[in-house]
């Protein structure tokens, strides 16, 4: 059963700023530098409907690659010194196939 994890959310930072642009590839270095973690996308919101103007995206093989990813200490580290300070708003969604 594989795992596609995706948050979608708003950061405090300006659209197109620089530090935008840090947060986004900093995200994606350190999230894709972790063991388990498979088909990373960052995408961008276009729809007005939404608040919210990013979204991360990947896919873990099963419960524990996706247990172990939660764990890591690069993912914690990136949870509470970049998304906690930057993201203003976000929701969160898990879906198994």
């Amino acid at each position: 059963m594989s795992i596609q994890h995706t948050v979608v959310f708003r950061l405090v930072h300006p659209a197109g700023s620089v530090e935008e642009r840090e947060f986004l590839a900093t995200g994606h270095a350190v999230l894709t530098s972790i063991p388990g973690v498979a088909d990373f996308t960052i995408r961008r919101q276009i729809s007005p409907k939404s608040d919210l103007d990013h979204q991360f995206s990947m896919v873990f093989a099963d419960q524990g690659a996706y247990d172990a990813y939660n764990a890591h200490p690069a993912h914690t580290a990136f949870v509470a010194e970049r998304w906690v300070p930057e993201v203003e708003d976000f929701q969160e969604y898990d879906f198994a196939e």
